[in-house]
């Protein structure tokens, strides 16, 4: 039988691998991730990282309201009077607690940067003060705000 004479609907077949146990890492599924529980240090670079994003966004919203206030007095009473509303308030406060965070980490990672804490302990250590501090200084940005 040559090639030309089989039938084309008939695959060739290969031997299948076989599937073992895998003892090593494995992949994960993304529902894996929420059972998953993440070091400090983790929480603390992703949250870092979140708080940059959003901070970016924010910025563009700083820009429109400075671009709004600056249109006449009107508008500037306008937001005046949001920012005293408690949704402006707590705008604010978001704002500033996302800033807060971002600076702290900050200055956390340029600690790093010179060799201190580079250590597991050592980074746990940075990651639980990053935390500590930044809690301090968002409940400080709510005091300053709300009251």
């Amino acid at each position: 039988m040559n090639k030309e004479s089989r039938p084309a609907s008939r695959p060739v077949s290969r031997p299948r691998p076989v599937s073992r146990p895998v003892s090593g890492p494995r992949n994960i599924s993304p529902m894996d991730l929420l059972t998953y529980t993440f070091p400090l240090t983790a929480i603390a670079s992703i949250t870092h990282r979140i708080a940059g994003v959003f901070l970016y966004f924010s910025l563009g919203l700083a820009l429109f309201v400075l671009h709004y206030s600056l249109k006449s007095e009107e508008h500037f009473d306008n937001l005046a009077e949001f920012f005293a509303s408690p949704s402006g308030m707590f705008l604010a406060w978001m704002i500033l607690s996302g800033l807060a965070y971002h600076f702290v980490a900050g200055i956390k990672h340029l600690i790093m940067d010179l060799g201190i804490g580079e250590s597991l302990e050592g980074g746990a250590l940075l990651a639980k003060f990053t935390v500590s501090a930044a809690a301090v200084l968002i409940v400080l940005a709510g005091y300053w705000v709300f009251l």
